[in-house]
């Protein structure tokens, strides 16, 4: 029976890695100033992100960094008190709990040229406990300036676990075919 269990502890978490997505920041350009028609705010509107999905952002180390800040930080491209700093250039951040997350380049001049970015992560429906945040989720306001508008294409390279353009297998299989198994599995236990 002890075996049984630890099977399915093991199974759980290989399926919540799995179900897991990791979002390249900027694509193969990596976290970069971005063109005029290449904006991150509007590429993670039209994203949506869950608790354990990952960003990764490739950058490089000795011209560059990815902070994470407070809302107030964001807006103003305040980098002398970041809530996290990363310079190596490879940076794989986890997103662990519901809400914003703010991010702007370590280097002023880039930020103030659009190169941030707004992540928010959908709420966790299966959790009773409710999270909060010391940032409340951003709004529009009167005083800000309205985001540029989005007109060309942004590239977001998935990394290897998520389906790429010609991969042969669909969202049905890379969401529904791991749990089949895995109950399958289960109930092959019981038999």
């Amino acid at each position: 029976m002890l075996h049984r269990f630890s099977f399915l502890v093991c199974l759980l978490v290989i399926i919540n890695t799995v179900c897991a997505r990791e979002f390249v920041v900027g694509g193969s350009k990596g976290w970069t100033v971005p063109s005029d028609d290449q904006l991150y705010n509007q590429w993670a509107e039209k994203s949506r992100f869950q608790i354990s999905d990952s960003l990764l952002f490739i950058y490089q180390p000795n011209q560059d960094s990815v902070l994470q800040v407070t809302r107030d930080a964001y807006d103003s491209c305040n980098t002398d008190e970041p809530t996290a700093k990363f310079t190596d250039g490879h940076t794989s951040f986890n997103l662990d709990r519901s809400g914003p997350y703010y991010f702007i380049s370590g280097n002023k001049d880039n930020c103030h040229k659009n190169q941030k970015l707004i992540i928010i992560v959908m709420a966790d429906r299966g959790n009773t406990k409710t999270t909060t945040t010391s940032s409340p989720p951003p709004s529009p306001s009167v005083e800000s300036s309205p985001s540029p508008t989005y007109t060309g294409t942004f590239e977001i390279t998935p990394a290897p676990s998520q389906d790429t353009p010609g991969n042969s297998a669909s969202p049905f299989a890379s969401s529904v075919l791991p749990s089949a198994f895995i109950v399958t599995m289960f109930l092959s236990l019981f038999s």
